[in-house]
């Protein structure tokens, strides 16, 4: 370990680790790589202030395990002598508590069901980077429940703990707000609902200097048009009806910290010049005051409109989008990061297997295979919430049969056309996909959607066995779910 990314122990033995955090003993962690990229993610871990063990075999890990208390462990899906799967599979015959993490120089959706059904906490794709293990291990030990303090804020190893992706499109999304965090600038987060702008905003703030100061956030949708001005900018006393003393607005409740606005773009044209205002003078005034109050936040607002098309209609200002738009962050739908739904799915399972004291159901290969043909409109919100619901509804199950989510108004009929023609669906898959959300639209009750699709209930039983004998349906039993008599 080089000196320059030791940790450094003070007079009262806690570790002072590389990023400023303060942690009462360092974590353990055990990496076990046949390759000389082990040498690598060592390197990075203890840059980290982990204490790193490396091993290239799996049974050299399995040794290890017996013998060491470890918080954290990498395993290489491809070791010699015992694979990643199997050391994995060994777990509940070992002394450890750990949570274990394998990788992949070429990661399979089957690997990666594989590895979350035996009981993994993450799947990375190799070569990892420092972004890689550092999001991984704070997930980690977050569900360890190893708490870190800080002397300057949270530390960089928390940043992204509530963020799950491995694909490209998410890396770019770490890469940015990894770049953008210790300036000033004013950042933009776009993308559709659900995706998590408001988890993206965290982590900036998290990364910042600011992140001991406050994080405030506010959706400017969800507050009265009478009541944002002086949410916002708060007010005097005597200011208006109601106003029985003075009051501090959000922007002064951000001082040394962030304001995060969510769906700014619906602020009205009188509050959007007040805020222009504030942005340029850096001073704020409280509604029915002529005193201006100097004032220091870092802004990050969010949308999930088309912002350059509210300018061009003239709803939205110009001068505040270019110093909103400093720097834009897009944060992609979930369509567009597929391979993300299976260790999404099992963080929702674990986090709400938890939360609820339920013991979740088995994600199966068949079942990640249909989740990830499903569109997600709703995106990450979606998902999560289909999970909590499916936790409680199939908790103790040894399968988690996937019934589609609950199609939004109109997604039977033209949007579902629309969704055909705009992907070239065979006629085969838009009948299926139309008799499936049928059933989901009578709570899969076979005799109303018989009569509503004009055919036998017993030709939908049919053509339900077949959908599950090709894999397309969850794989209860005949009688349960999907394929229920109703």
């Amino acid at each position: 370990m080089s000196a320059a990314t030791a940790p450094v122990s003070d007079e009262r033995g806690e570790v002072l680790l590389a990023d400023g955090s303060v942690r009462a003993r360092p974590p353990r962690v055990l990496v076990a790589d046949p390759a000389a990229s082990r040498t690598v993610c060592g390197q990075i871990l203890e840059g980290l202030g982990c204490d790193v063990d490396l091993v290239a075999d799996g049974r050299a890990a399995l040794r290890a395990l017996a013998t060491n208390d470890y918080d954290v462990v990498f395993l290489d899906v491809a070791l010699p002598g015992v694979s990643g799967p199997h050391v994995l599979g060994a777990r509940p015959s070992l002394p450890t508590d750990a949570r274990f993490i394998l990788f992949s120089d070429s990661p399979t959706v089957e690997e990666a069901v594989e590895a979350i059904r035996l009981g993994a906490h993450d799947f990375l794709r190799k070569p990892c980077d420092e972004d890689d293990l550092r999001r991984s291990m704070a997930r980690s030990l977050g569900a360890l429940g190893v708490e870190e303090g800080s002397a300057r804020g949270q530390s960089r190893v928390e940043a992204f703990q509530d963020m799950v992706g491995a694909t490209t499109a998410m890396h770019r999304v770490y890469r940015l707000v990894s770049r953008v965090a210790g300036t000033r600038a004013s950042v933009l987060v776009t993308g559709e609902t659900g995706t998590g702008k408001e988890l993206v905003a965290r982590a900036v703030h998290r990364l910042s200097p600011r992140a001991e100061r406050p994080f405030v956030a506010l959706n400017c949708a969800a507050i009265p048009e009478a009541l944002l001005e002086s949410e916002l900018f708060g007010h005097v006393r005597g200011a208006f009806t109601g106003a029985v003393q003075s009051r501090k607005g959000l922007i002064e409740e951000a001082e040394g910290g962030t304001l995060f606005l969510d769906e700014i773009s619906t602020l009205t044209r009188d509050v959007q010049v007040k805020l222009l205002r504030v942005l340029q003078d850096r001073t704020v005034q409280r509604v029915g005051s002529n005193a201006a109050r100097p004032v220091d936040f870092r802004l990050v607002a969010a949308t999930n409109d088309d912002v350059l098309n509210l300018v061009a209609s003239g709803s939205f200002r110009e001068d505040l989008f270019f110093r909103l738009d400093v720097f834009p962050i897009d944060v992609p739908p979930l369509r567009h990061r597929r391979e993300d739904v299976p260790l999404l799915a099992a963080h929702f399972l674990r986090m709400y297997g938890q939360e609820h004291g339920l013991e979740p159901p088995r994600l199966t290969q068949t079942t990640v295979r249909r989740m990830m043909a499903y569109d997600w409109p709703g995106n990450v919100r979606e998902l999560e919430h289909f999970v909590e619901r499916s936790v409680i509804m199939h908790a103790g199950r040894d399968t988690f049969p996937f019934d589609l989510p609950r199609p939004r108004p109109g997604h039977a009929g033209t949007e579902l056309l629309g969704e055909a023609l705009s992907e070239t669906w065979t006629l085969e898959r838009l009948e299926r996909e139309y008799l499936l959300a049928t059933l989901e639209r009578t709570d899969w009750q076979q005799s109303e959607a018989a009569e509503r699709l004009g055919i036998n209930r017993r030709t939908i039983h049919r053509k339900l066995r077949r959908y599950r004998e090709e894999g397309l349906l969850g794989e209860g039993p005949l009688g349960e779910g999907p394929l229920g008599e109703g």
